[in-house]
C-alpha cells in the first residue's frame, strides 16, 4: 500500500474526514490549520494558509494537496481567495496534485438540475467570490502549472457538521419541542451531499491521473428539505416540524450575528428545485453516494449523544 505524502489544508468538518480516510488507506497525512485537529497519527502543522511561505513549506514533499478550508461567510470577502491562493501555491511548489472543495453558489440561480457544463452566472456576492476562485484553480490547469481536481457538493447533511442546517441547532430545538428551522421554501426540491461522500470523493480523486477539471459529489436524487427532516425524524422517533425563518426575523438576527447576515443572499437556492447532477463522477468513478438509510442512521445516532429529545416536535 502506497505511503506517499499528503496534505490537508482545513481541520474542519470535511478535511478531518479526509485525513482518517487517507490513514486508513496507509497514506502519510499531514494536516494544516490555524487551529489543527488531526485525527490519531496524522501530522499537524500550525499556521495561516494565507502566507504563501508558509503555505508551500507545509506542504513540501507532498504528492496531493487537498483543500478543504471554509472561512466563515463574513470572513469570505478578506479571505477565501487568499487561502485558495495558498494552497493552490503550496500545490504548485511541490508539485503536486490539487484537489478542492467547491460548492455550486458559482451557477447561480438553477433552472435545472446543475452539471459541470452548467453556466456560470452567479447571483449572489459569495457566488461571485466562488467563481473567481475556479477560475483561479482551472487558470493554473490550462496554464498547466498544477494537476487540480474540482469537487463541487451541495449542502451537507450527516453527523457533526457544525455548520449545516442539520447541526447542533436543529437538535436542540427538536429536544425543546420547538420547530425545526430553514431559509427559504422546505417544500422545494434540494440536493443534500453527504458529508462522508464528500470525503470519500476527494480522496478518489486524489487517487485519480485522470482527474483534472470539475467534478460533482455523488449524491442522493433531490428531495424537499420536509421530507429529510420528516424521515430523520422517524429514524430519531420523534416528529420533526420544519419551518422557514421569516425574512425579515432574519434580517433582524443579523443585526447581531455576522453569520445570519449572510444568509439571506443565499435564500434562492430553497425557492426553486436545486437539484446536482452527479453523472459525470458515477460514470467515471463508479461510486454511489450511501444510501440514506444509512445515511439517516448515522445522524440518529449522532443526534442522540446531543441529548434525548421530546417524543414530539411542537410548533413556537
Amino acid at each position: 500500500m502506497s505511503s506517499s505524502l499528503h496534505v490537508v489544508f482545513g481541520s474542519g468538518q470535511i478535511g478531518g474526514r479526509v485525513a482518517q480516510l487517507l490513514l486508513a488507506r496507509g497514506h502519510r497525512v499531514r494536516i494544516v490549520s490555524r487551529h489543527p485537529a488531526p485525527p490519531p497519527g496524522a501530522e499537524a502543522v500550525a499556521g495561516d494558509a494565507r502566507d504563501l511561505g508558509f503555505a508551500a513549506e507545509a506542504a513540501r514533499g507532498a504528492s496531493v494537496v487537498y483543500d478543504c478550508m471554509n472561512p466563515l461567510y463574513q470572513d469570505w470577502r478578506r479571505d477565501l481567495l487568499a487561502l485558495g491562493r495558498g494552497s493552490l501555491h503550496a500545490a504548485t511548489t511541490a508539485g503536486a496534485r490539487l484537489v478542492a472543495l467547491d460548492c455550486l453558489y458559482m451557477y447561480g440561480a438553477p433552472d435545472g438540475p446543475m452539471s459541470e457544463a452548467t453556466p456560470v452566472r452567479p447571483c449572489s456576492r459569495k457566488g461571485v467570490l466562488r467563481a473567481e476562485l475556479a477560475e483561479l484553480r482551472l487558470g493554473a490547469l490550462q496554464r498547466g502549472d498544477a494537476h487540480v481536481a474540482i469537487a463541487r457538493a451541495s449542502d451537507f447533511f450527516g453527523p457533526a457538521l457544525a455548520a449545516s442546517w442539520w447541526g447542533e441547532r436543529l437538535f436542540a430545538r427538536v429536544r425543546a419541542g420547538k420547530r425545526a428551522e430553514c431559509i427559504g421554501d422546505p417544500d422545494q426540491l434540494h440536493s443534500y451531499t453527504y458529508a462522508d461522500d464528500v470525503a470519500r470523493a476527494l480522496v478518489i480523486l486524489g487517487d485519480a491521473p485522470d482527474s483534472d477539471g470539475v467534478w460533482h459529489v455523488p449524491t442522493l436524487p433531490a428531495q424537499t428539505t420536509r421530507q429529510l427532516a420528516e424521515q430523520l425524524g422517524r429514524a430519531l422517533g420523534v416528529a420533526i416540524d420544519i419551518a422557514p425563518i421569516p425574512s425579515l426575523m432574519l434580517r433582524a438576527i443579523g443585526v447581531f450575528v455576522p453569520f445570519m447576515r449572510e444568509l439571506p443572499e443565499l435564500a434562492y437556492q430553497w425557492e426553486r428545485p436545486f437539484i446536482l447532477d452527479d453523472t459525470k463522477f458515477r460514470t467515471r468513478f463508479g461510486t454511489a453516494p450511501t444510501a440514506i438509510d444509512l445515511q439517516l442512521e448515522a445522524v440518529a445516532a449522532w443526534a442522540r449523544t446531543l441529548g434525548a429529545p421530546t417524543r414530539r416536535a411542537a410548533a413556537v
